[in-house]
């Protein structure tokens, strides 16, 4: 046989790493439920495919995520949103726990890299959002494996981070003291996952206060308050308590009553200007399905109804969701022309296939119709033998027919969707249940 390997040395033996392969594979199948079908165990090791070695000294057993085949390397915010899904969701706490610890030993000025340095470079820290998305994936590997010595060893380095974070660290990024909201961002430079920039065009700067940012700030908040139990001092307890509880009351400054959901982005330079002369941008994005998917919500359970029914009529479609609402200045329904093009509209109307994951984990903390989750699940069955025989592919057109576009294997677009499917099937603790977290009124 042939072997092709991005290995310095590939002298292998083909029948070994043939063997090899197909006992990592039996592993897999596993792991996953009896009934699982055939199209959900071809994701599962598709998601495999995804985990490499990152080795680095002190740690001979580090590992990483590539976000995405045949162009993407090793990405901060991307190996975070994945690694439930490829790792924890399929009972893989070792490669979970290995890919965690990689990322700490990178964190400088409480952030975890956005890319890590290659022969010679320094690391890339451009963004807003990895580090909590880290804590995030950190409080799922002990709601996933039950086993909360991982986070003890990271509870010092997690105390930091909120630190940093408050007191102020790169591409201003700070607490704003006056409502307890994460603001960030400077020109030029693109700090959320909408990220394009041609030249020295930031197409979406999305600068002031991101509503996905806040709800992932809340939500390490919660968990911070969560660790410092066991972990913590009395202090930390009561302070992260209280931090927790100045966000949730200020999150009313992202309710836009008029049309029923959050806005995108507050106090910052684009936007509608309002009465207390800051501009509010209140446009129509899926950023604001995090306030409602993650494991802790700061929206009451009227605010995330409403904002789980307008992504459903406005952004949804087969195979995720639109990142900008038809009809929406800059909307752009289909993904193609030149390079310039092509990035002005990566993140204004193109659909995210990684998005349904968070849609179906809101769409089932409201309604509690597990059969209407996975439903929103079934495209993806039978994109598996359109693009890349196997895998889900990165983005698709904002309208008819959706064609598959970008990367023909992304890790997070595998992962949501595999991790979804799972966690609607487990009953686990895992799972965001009806009203988990939401208050009533």
């Amino acid at each position: 046989g042939v072997v092709l390997s991005a290995e310095a040395s590939a002298a292998v033996d083909f029948a070994a790493v043939r063997q090899h392969i197909h006992r990592q594979q039996q592993q897999l199948m596993q792991r996953l439920p009896a009934a699982a079908p055939d199209w959900i165990r071809q994701l599962a090791l598709a998601a495999d495919q995804f985990i490499v070695d990152r080795r680095q000294d002190g740690q001979p057993t580090g590992k990483t995520v590539i976000a995405g085949y045949p162009w993407f390397g090793d990405w901060g915010r991307d190996t975070m949103i994945a690694l439930p899904g490829l790792t924890l969701a399929l009972g893989r706490f070792e490669a979970a726990a290995d890919i965690l610890r990689t990322f700490a030993g990178h964190v400088s000025q409480g952030m975890i890299p956005n890319r890590f340095p290659e022969q010679g470079t320094t690391a890339e820290y451009n963004t807003a959002d990895a580090t909590l998305w880290f804590m995030h994936a950190v409080d799922q590997y002990t709601v996933y494996s039950g086993d909360n010595t991982l986070a003890a060893e990271l509870y010092p380095l997690l105390a930091e981070i909120i630190a940093w974070h408050r007191k102020g660290t790169r591409f201003g990024i700070k607490v704003d003291p006056d409502d307890g909201l994460l603001m960030a961002g400077e020109a030029g430079v693109q700090l959320t996952w909408m990220d394009a920039k041609v030249d020295d065009w930031v197409v979406t700067p999305r600068i002031g206060k991101c509503v996905e940012i806040n709800a992932l700030w809340y939500n390490a908040l919660q968990i911070m308050a969560q660790l410092a139990e066991p972990f913590g001092t009395a202090q930390q307890l009561a302070d992260y308590r209280q931090s927790a509880l100045q966000i949730k009351n200020s999150f009313k400054h992202f309710w836009n009553e008029s049309r029923q959901c959050l806005y995108d982005v507050i106090d910052g330079p684009e936007g509608d200007l309002h009465a207390d002369d800051q501009r509010y941008d209140g446009r129509p994005r899926p950023n604001q399905l995090l306030a409602v998917s993650l494991p802790h919500s700061p929206l009451c359970e009227r605010q995330c109804q409403a904002v789980v029914d307008l992504c459903t009529r406005e952004l949804l479609t087969p195979f995720g969701l639109r990142s900008l609402a038809a009809g929406e200045a800059d909307y752009a329904p289909y993904y193609r022309g030149n390079p310039r093009q092509r990035d002005g509209g990566y993140h204004q109307g193109t659909v995210w296939a990684w998005l349904i994951g968070p849609f179906v984990d809101a769409h089932y903390r409201v309604y509690g119709d597990r059969d209407k989750a996975l439903s929103y699940l079934e495209p993806f069955r039978q994109h598996l033998g359109a693009a890349c025989l196997g895998q889900i592919s990165e983005i698709f057109d904002a309208e008819p027919p959706f064609t598959p576009r970008g990367c023909f294997a992304q890790a997070w677009s595998v992962a949501e969707v595999l991790r979804v499917w799972l966690r609607l099937h487990s009953n686990g603790t895992a799972s965001p249940k009806p009203g988990d977290a939401v208050p009533t009124k």
